[in-house]
């Protein structure tokens, strides 16, 4: 997936916010992304515009070198692609609360006309992948927020992405479990060939990425690749 020349403008209060400007980054097979910078500089923007969520202002978002959306792109037009094709990880979890933990994960594959067997089967493993096996019967309210991040990101696999996009999805997990989840990311990269693209504001997971991209004022400033783990910065 490539975004290419994306910019985003909104009207706030009458006047213009430019959230993203003049943007083009390619999101490789096999390669595990992060991007950071301060609150307010684009990179969620980035994410929604990348998963086809939003349509950029100006640009274009291509797909195996073909435009797939730009400006005028009707995005409902796009939701079966976006279905199949891209797993999305906000920064709150949105499970359904009146469905358990695996029901969230297995109503994605469901949709994708899996049989209810066989996603539930599925839906189970993914749980498992990330210490919620004893959780799956739990619903939402039941569950502490790390957990419902964690049946979030399930649900973003369940349908085997071949792009990934993940907007904080450690901030609500201990060191040990983001580790994990952050270790299962540079799996999928390296067995699956899933683009993957991150926004984290937390330095411990530099040594995982394999470049990192940094941003302000809607705007890409520097790509480095990834490198040696930090403590987190104390605010």
């Amino acid at each position: 997936m490539e975004v290419r020349g994306a910019g985003k403008a909104y009207l706030s209060a009458g006047s213009t916010v430019n959230a993203l400007a003049d943007m083009t980054l390619a999101l490789r097979a096999g390669e595990l992304t992060g991007i950071v910078g301060p609150s307010g500089s684009g990179k969620t923007t980035f994410l929604m515009i990348a998963g086809l969520l939003e349509p950029p202002s100006t640009g274009a978002v291509l797909f195996r070198g073909q435009p797939i959306a730009d400006a005028r792109t009707r995005l409902n037009s796009l939701r079966d692609f976006r279905r199949t094709h891209v797993g999305f990880i906000f920064q709150k979890a949105n499970l359904i609360p009146f469905l358990t933990a695996v029901e969230n994960v297995q109503i994605a594959l469901e949709i994708n006309d899996v049989r209810p067997k066989a996603a539930r089967a599925k839906a189970r493993d993914l749980l498992a992948r990330f210490g919620l096996e004893q959780r799956e019967n739990n619903y939402p309210t039941q569950l502490s927020g790390g957990e419902q991040q964690r049946v979030s990101i399930a649900r973003a696999l369940a349908n085997d992405p071949v792009l990934l996009l993940a907007d904080e999805p450690t901030a609500a997990l201990d060191g040990a479990r983001g580790r994990q989840v952050m270790q299962e990311f540079r799996k999928l990269a390296d067995e699956r060939q899933v683009a993957v693209c991150v926004v984290t504001h937390d330095p411990r997971w530099s040594d995982i990425f394999d470049r990192i991209v940094e941003m302000s004022d809607g705007r890409m400033t520097t790509v480095r690749p990834g490198g040696a783990p930090t403590a987190p910065v104390e605010l």
